[in-house]
């Protein structure tokens, strides 16, 4: 079993920052693919961003240049930076992770977190 916890959500001003936090624990032998992914009310879900065990990454073209993500292997967690909020950030953001599971299987499956409310709004 393989839980995804976020956490660091919250109201900010417009131009503020926020970090979100995700924690990948459970029954895991590696992970391949971390991301976030956010959906406003009445749209569909969208990538925001995701990055490899590599380190590679990749942006939606809405949040380049203001937003940052980064992962920490030995912790399974991954991080989303975002500064120069903006109110059409609003959004429930969710972690996803594309994970190989341990005890055996080495099945890959994809993982969802519960999501964190982010709020811009003066």
């Amino acid at each position: 079993q393989v839980q995804l916890v976020e956490s660091g959500g919250g109201l900010e001003q417009p131009g503020g920052s926020l970090r979100l936090s995700c924690v990948a624990s459970g029954s895991i032998f590696s992970i391949n693919l971390m991301g976030w992914y956010r959906q406003a009310p009445g749209k569909q879900r969208e990538l925001v961003a995701s990055i490899f065990s590599s380190g590679s990454t990749n942006y939606a073209d809405s949040v380049k240049g203001r937003f940052t993500i980064s992962r920490d292997n030995a912790k399974n967690t991954v991080y989303l930076q975002m500064n120069s909020l903006k109110p059409e950030d609003t959004a429930v953001y969710y972690c996803h992770a594309v994970i190989r599971d341990g005890g055996g299987t080495l099945r890959l499956s994809n993982y969802w977190g519960q999501g964190t409310q982010v709020t811009v709004s003066s």
